[in-house]
C-alpha cells in the first residue's frame, strides 16, 4: 500500500483501513508484556509512528545526549562553580556572555570595579576555557550602584580602558533600577560610550514598575539616536514583549526558577510571537538560579512542538547575531576550538585542586538544531 507522508489525514485513513482489514475480529499479543492489542490500539501506534516520521528532521536535530549548540548570553559565571561549567558544556552550551553586575552588596570604591572588570575580562575567560566553554563579557556600571554619585563618576572614567578589551561584546548591563535622576544620568553617559566605541548595548529593565521603566528606557535610547537593532532589552515579560519587538529591539527573557519568566511561559511566547529577535538566557548568579535554564527551555520548546529551526534561532543564532556585531564573538571560536589543557596556568594559578589535569581535543557537532 502506498502512503503519502506529507498528508497526515490520508495516512490516518489508510492506517485505519489496513488495520481493519488485517485484524478485524482478531487479537495480537504484545511481545513485551503478553497483553492484548485491539485494532484501535494498533491503529494509534501506526498513527503515532507516521507522526514521528513526518517530524523526524526535528527529532534528529535534537539528539538525546544534548540539545546541540547553544549560547547563554546572560550568565554571571564568577558566582558559579566549575561543576556548572562542566554541566553547561555537557548540555551543549558552547559560549556564555557575562554582563558586568553588582556583587550582592554595594561596592565602596573604584578599585573594586577595576578588579572586577579585570576578572571578567581575564581569569574568568581562562576558567571557562578549561571546561570547554568560550567566555565573553559586557562592561558597564549597573543601575543598582549608579546612585552613588561620586563613585559613579570614577567608574565612568575607567570604563573606556575596558571597552576595547578582548572578548568584550557590548556595554552592559545598563539601564534603570529605581529610575532615579542619577540612574538616568549614568545610563545616558554609557549610551554615548557605546556609540563612541561602536558597541551594542545590553539593557537591564527594572524589577519594579517594569512596563514604564522599559518604555522609558527605549525612549531615552531613541533620544540619543541609538539604533534599536544594536540593543538587547533583557528581563522582559508578557507585558513588555510586544512593544519591545514593535520598536525594533532584541527581546531577551531571563529564565529564573520562580520569578521573572519561566520556561513554560517562554515557550508560549515563542509560539505566539515567533523567533525573530527573541533571545533566552539564564542570568544565573549568586542567587537561586539555574545555569541549565537555556538547554532546559530548548528541550521544553521541542516537547511543545516548536520546530528545531525556531529553537536554534532562540537559543543560539539570535545571540550570535547581536553580540557578534563588533567581531569579538565569532562562531569559529567553538567550531574550531583550542584543545582543553588543564595543565595550563593563569598568572601561576590553576583551576584544579589536586585533580588529574584533563588534556583533550574538543569537537563540536555543528549539524544540530539547524
Amino acid at each position: 500500500m502506498t502512503t503519502h507522508p506529507s498528508h497526515p489525514s490520508s495516512d490516518k485513513d489508510a492506517h485505519a483501513s489496513s488495520v481493519e482489514e488485517m485484524f478485524s475480529g482478531k487479537s495480537v499479543s504484545c511481545p513485551c508484556c503478553g497483553g492484548t492489542f485491539t485494532p484501535s490500539m494498533l491503529q494509534k501506534i501506526m498513527d503515532d509512528a507516521a507522526h514521528l516520521a513526518l517530524n523526524k528532521k526535528d527529532f534528529r536535530a535534537i539528539p538525546t545526549g544534548g540539545l546541540g549548540m547553544m549560547i547563554d548570553p546572560h550568565a554571571h559565571m564568577t558566582a558559579r562553580t566549575t561543576d556548572d561549567y562542566e554541566a553547561m558544556a555537557q548540555a551543549g552550551i558552547v559560549a556564555v556572555i557575562e554582563p558586568a553586575f553588582w556583587l550582592g552588596q554595594m561596592r565602596t570604591n573604584v578599585g573594586t570595579f577595576i578588579d572586577y572588570f579585570s576578572t571578567i575580562t581575564g581569569f574568568e575567560r581562562f576558567r571557562a576555557g578549561q571546561f570547554g566553554i568560550r567566555h565573553y563579557c559586557t562592561i558597564g556600571m549597573n543601575p543598582k550602584e549608579a546612585n552613588n554619585v561620586a563613585l559613579a563618576e570614577e567608574v565612568l572614567a575607567v570604563l573606556p580602558r575596558y571597552l576595547t578589551k578582548e572578548g568584550v561584546v557590548a556595554v552592559g548591563e545598563i539601564g534603570y533600577d529605581e529610575q532615579t535622576p542619577q540612574e538616568d544620568k549614568v545610563f545616558r553617559a554609557q549610551i554615548e560610550l557605546a556609540k563612541e566605541f561602536d558597541l551594542p548595548i545590553m539593557i537591564h529593565t527594572p524589577h519594579r514598575d517594569k512596563t514604564r521603566g522599559t518604555q522609558r528606557t527605549m525612549d531615552v535610547l531613541e533620544e540619543h539616536g541609538f539604533d534599536p537593532a544594536r540593543c538587547v532589552i533583557d528581563h522582559n515579560n508578557e507585558e513588555t514583549v510586544r512593544e519591545v519587538l514593535d520598536r525594533g529591539y532584541w527581546c531577551a527573557f531571563t529564565i529564573y526558577p520562580s520569578t521573572k519568566m519561566g520556561n513554560e511561559r517562554l515557550a508560549a511566547l515563542v509560539q505566539q510571537y515567533g523567533a525573530e529577535r527573541v533571545i533566552v538566557d539564564s542570568s544565573c548568579d549568586w542567587g537561586v538560579s539555574d545555569p541549565l535554564a537555556v538547554p532546559k527551555t530548548a528541550r521544553l520548546m521541542a516537547d511543545r512542538g516548536i520546530s528545531a529551526d525556531t529553537i536554534h534561532q532562540v537559543v543560539y543564532k539570535n545571540a550570535l547575531a547581536i553580540y557578534g556585531l563588533n567581531g569579538e564573538m565569532h562562531e569559529s571560536h567553538w567550531l574550531q576550538p583550542q584543545a582543553i589543557d588543564q595543565r595550563t596556568l593563569y598568572e601561576g594559578n590553576s583551576v584544579l585542586r589536586g585533580q588529574e589535569p584533563k588534556v583533550m581535543t574538543r569537537t563540536v557537532d555543528a549539524n544540530v538544531i539547524r
